[in-house]
């Protein structure tokens, strides 16, 4: 079985030669990202550390969302495969572990995707699905406590002064995105709405004026850049890139065929710098809060980055 990047680690740091390489990988890391200029030779004997390690079972392994030390594990797995964000956003391959309840994702995607297209109209459209899916997360103890704490720190204070903390707030939202059993979240996230009403509920889910949207909308590469320099940030893109990726040939607009995988990876990325949100309370349109004006010469990366959620068959 494929091991996890903290088991990886502590097996690599026990063998002198391997413990060597990746002292050598890890200081090429640090060189990067303080963008410090390696001569000739240093960059010869990063290129060669990354390759000695090929052998070892750090070049495998794989994080869990869940795991208690997600963020060491996630720094592991970025040492091992620093190379793969040279130059480019395009990240390849996630750092995650396949969910092992994948069918049961897929079963209820199922289920999702027919009330979304209307096909199967809950019970009186006088009901809100958006509120009976918070009814029924307060009924478990976890999902409350954890929604109530994300959003009250996501509130931003009744004084015109007070300013939200983002950086909590994200904390906060990732903490029930991965804490509270999915039955619960992807229901309150996804809920399928019939009127506006409904569909405002949805779209503040996550607090968007704290978790969301900033004063201005910055542009989406800078998005980008406070994304690749945090662990998480970098590894739920990452996901989401395998995960989501479009393919224009594929009946289901699906690299992957996988629905239920996107829809996951998707939740991932709330409560990171770029985190998505559903653009208006009439539609299930997704987008980043970013623009792509005055972007220059990087104009198309730039519009590839907002396209990966504004016009992504997939997702």
């Amino acid at each position: 079985p494929r091991s996890d990047c903290v088991v990886a680690e502590q097996l690599c740091l026990s063998d002198s030669t391997c413990n060597a390489t990746y002292r050598t990988l890890e200081n090429c890391v640090l060189a990067k990202t303080r963008l410090l200029p390696l001569n000739h030779d240093s960059r010869v004997r990063c290129l060669n550390a990354e390759l000695d390690l090929g052998n070892s079972s750090l070049l495998h392994c794989k994080c869990h969302r869940r795991m208690k030390r997600q963020e060491h594990c996630l720094r592991v797995f970025w040492t091992v495969h620093s190379s793969m964000t040279d130059g480019y956003f395009n990240l390849e391959t996630s750092p995650y572990e396949n969910p092992a309840n994948e069918e049961h994702w897929k079963t209820d995607y199922n289920k999702l995707a027919a009330l979304v297209t209307g096909k199967n109209q809950l019970a009186g459209d006088a009901t809100n699905p958006c509120l009976k899916a918070t009814h029924v997360c307060n009924l478990s103890k976890k999902c409350f406590r954890l929604r109530t704490d994300y959003a009250s720190i996501c509130t931003k204070g009744a004084g015109s002064e007070d300013v939200c903390d983002r950086r909590k707030c994200h904390r906060g939202l990732r903490n029930f995105f991965e804490k509270v059993p999915e039955d619960f979240t992807k229901r309150i996230l996804f809920c399928p709405c019939q009127d506006e009403f409904c569909g405002e509920r949805r779209r503040k889910t996550i607090v968007p004026d704290c978790s969301f949207q900033y004063n201005t909308k910055p542009n989406c590469l800078w998005l980008l850049d406070s994304c690749l320099e945090d662990h998480i940030c970098k590894s739920r893109l990452a996901d989401f890139q395998q995960n989501c990726q479009p393919a224009d040939l594929s009946p289901d607009g699906c690299s992957l065929h996988n629905h239920a995988a996107c829809l996951q990876a998707y939740m991932g990325m709330i409560g990171t710098p770029m985190t998505p949100n559903y653009v208006s309370n009439s539609s299930v349109e997704v987008s980043l809060w970013c623009t792509c004006e005055s972007s220059g010469n990087q104009k198309e990366k730039c519009d590839q980055i907002l396209s990966m959620f504004e016009s992504n068959k997939c997702l």
